[in-house]
């Protein structure tokens, strides 16, 4: 059969008609290319959020990590309020008790921030030998502290506690003693953890803490609680005590689950300054077999790692042993003045710790913690084998 003008013309505006189409099909893929790149770029940009080796990330998870001691601390007040509401001065002995510790725990917990966070100049290994030795030492001076609160708790009484209610918080005050060691283990994990950008391990304690005292608070202590029994001021003080030990152990372990795996991905890290930061050697590096070989080893406690916390700690520990005496000495003014001035000095400072000072510590944690990798970083770029270096006034402003 002859073919015709029209079939050739109907063949045309068919190929005409596939290529727009193929136009059309490949339009419509980039444009759904396009949509699904920014929807993946957008989410990226959001999860960086809640990455904890990022700034809004570590914000995050320390202000978690804060806020939830201070709403307990609040909440533990209006159940002892509902049981003996003369017995609320009684439960600032536990807060006064931290205090006393609070200068073990700023002393070198506080130097994890030069220290351990310093990821530029000093290895893993290097890291969490430092921080085995920290929290060993923490445990240790923790249990010393725990063991004079209990046999002096009539000395403790007697300065903290309002005359009136004084013979009945003796054992308010020996239960809230053992906080001497759960403070002591929890600041020493959380700090650590801090420093190698693992903030999750502090909302871990937080959260364990936090979630075990209110459902046994509910359980045991509430105004519709379980059983018949009638609950006391020290039935909170064994609940308390309980919580804090736990949450101090289950950071703990979950710390050292976390060392083993960092261990386990880190095989061969590069050659650091790992021997000169442990020991008080004056030889500047060391050679790349001895780093090797240092990087197999598994850390361990070790005194040269306590004297390298030590140099920048006793700083901090001068500074907050003046500091909490002269606050422990106007505690002392205020509960000598009476029942009712002790009591409103405790709500006060549950307003302040609980409302003030959750974003003030949460800043602080996060702003110390990449401040150390900043300085880390530029000793660096100095050189290690620059025993003392100085730091002009622009790498002071731009990394603090």
């Amino acid at each position: 059969m002859i073919p015709t003008k029209d079939d050739g013309l109907n063949a045309a505006v068919g190929r005409v008609d596939e290529e727009s189409e193929e136009v059309v099909q490949e339009e419509g893929i980039t444009g759904f290319d396009g949509k699904w790149r920014y929807a993946t770029e957008f989410l990226s940009q959001w999860r960086s959020i809640f990455d904890r080796e990022t700034y809004p990330g570590s914000l995050l998870f320390n202000t978690g990590a804060f806020i939830l001691p201070a709403l307990y601390s609040t909440l533990s007040k209006l159940w002892v309020a509902n049981i003996d509401s003369t017995q609320v001065a009684t439960t600032d002995v536990y807060t006064y008790i931290g205090v006393i510790v609070e200068v073990l725990n700023e002393g070198l917990p506080r130097a994890v921030w030069v220290i351990i966070a310093d990821e530029s100049n000093r290895s893993l290994r290097s890291r969490l030998t430092i921080t085995y030795t920290l929290i060993s030492f923490q445990i240790l001076f923790g249990t010393l502290l725990m063991i004079i609160f209990l046999s002096s708790a009539e000395h403790l009484a007697a300065a903290f506690v309002p005359e009136i209610v004084r013979k009945a918080s003796l054992t308010y005050v020996r239960i809230s003693s053992v906080q001497a060691l759960s403070s002591a283990m929890g600041t020493a994990v959380a700090n650590s953890t801090r420093a190698l950008d693992h903030p999750d391990v502090p909302l871990l304690i937080s959260s364990v803490q936090f979630a075990v005292n209110i459902l046994l608070d509910l359980l045991i202590i509430s105004k519709f609680h379980v059983g018949s029994f009638t609950p006391t001021v020290n039935t909170q003080a064994l609940i308390r005590m309980t919580c804090d030990l736990a949450s101090a152990g289950c950071g703990l372990l979950y710390f050292i689950y976390l060392a083993l795996k960092m261990q386990r991905s880190t095989p061969s890290p590069p050659i650091t300054r790992e021997s000169a930061s442990l020991s008080m050697s004056p030889s500047p590096l060391p050679s790349p077999s001895e780093s090797e070989s240092a990087a197999r080893s598994r850390p361990k406690i070790t005194i040269s790692a306590l004297k390298t916390l030590f140099k920048p700690g006793k700083w901090t520990f001068l500074e907050s042993a003046l500091r909490n005496a002269i606050y422990l000495w106007l505690i002392h003014g205020i509960v000598s003045m009476g029942l009712d001035y002790a009591t409103a000095w405790g709500v006060f400072n549950n307003i302040r710790w609980g409302i003030v000072m959750v974003p003030v510590n949460a800043l602080q944690a996060s702003a110390s913690t990449f401040v150390g990798h900043a300085w880390g970083a530029w000793r660096k770029g100095v050189g290690v084998e620059i025993r003392k270096p100085r730091a002009e006034r622009g790498d002071v402003l731009s990394r603090s």
